[in-house]
């Protein structure tokens, strides 16, 4: 599918290609863009302040997985996926996917996205997500690193995590439209996400990964 023009003159980034595998005509995995990133991250805050406050309302706290934290760390979720896309080459199909992939864990297990989660969460669908769709994927010691995690952490949390989906991954071209419709509908809607600066797309990873930790309970 070739890139639509949106009337404000955006590149439509759910147009970038028919298939969750996001692979251009060169083979290589299309890159995200910079408006992705602030689109899924904004509707990732907006669904944890609306859990947070049901769950101070209703008085109550959320079960306690293996992808929760003691507390919340101090990366923004915005920063965050942004650290993962930069360094591990995940494109815009691999992150609506994981996005797809949380919306399934969350539904299977009737549990909240809250900030003590959503940062383990978000590590192991992008991981699995990048696994399932590209065999020359990094392997879980290097997604460990991104993500601030041990590798036996990184494990545990995927083996985890696909158990909870019974290892049900794929996803229909139709599902993957559907959800980049509904993320389209958050980016382009009354209140806009404004562009975060810097390029559209990265041309490529950074080959040396920054520390940084993701403390567990």
């Amino acid at each position: 599918m070739n890139i639509r023009k949106m009337a404000d003159g955006d590149i439509d980034f759910l147009a970038e290609t028919d298939s969750p595998r996001g692979l251009g005509e060169s083979g290589k995995p299309i890159p995200s863009s910079p408006r992705v990133l602030s689109i899924l991250s904004s509707v990732f805050e907006r669904s944890i302040q609306k859990n947070e406050k049901l769950l101070k309302k209703l008085k109550t706290k959320d079960n306690v997985t293996v992808f929760h934290g003691s507390r919340a760390p101090t990366m923004g979720i915005g920063q965050y996926i942004d650290r993962i896309s930069k360094y591990t080459c995940c494109g815009t199909p691999c992150l609506v996917v994981a996005y797809i992939y949380i919306e399934r864990y969350l539904q299977k297990m009737d549990a909240y996205l809250t900030s003590l989660n959503v940062h383990r969460l978000l590590i192991t669908s992008i991981m699995v997500a990048a696994k399932f769709n590209d065999a020359g994927c990094h392997n879980n010691t290097f997604f460990a690193k991104v993500g601030g995690v041990s590798t036996k952490e990184m494990n545990r949390m995927e083996i985890e995590f696909l158990s909870n989906l019974d290892f049900r991954l794929h996803v229909t071209a139709d599902a993957f439209r559907a959800h980049c419709l509904q993320l389209q509908k958050e980016g382009f809607g009354e209140n806009p996400i404004d562009h975060r600066p810097g390029n559209k797309t990265r041309a490529k990873c950074l080959p040396q990964i920054a520390g940084y930790t993701c403390r567990a309970v």
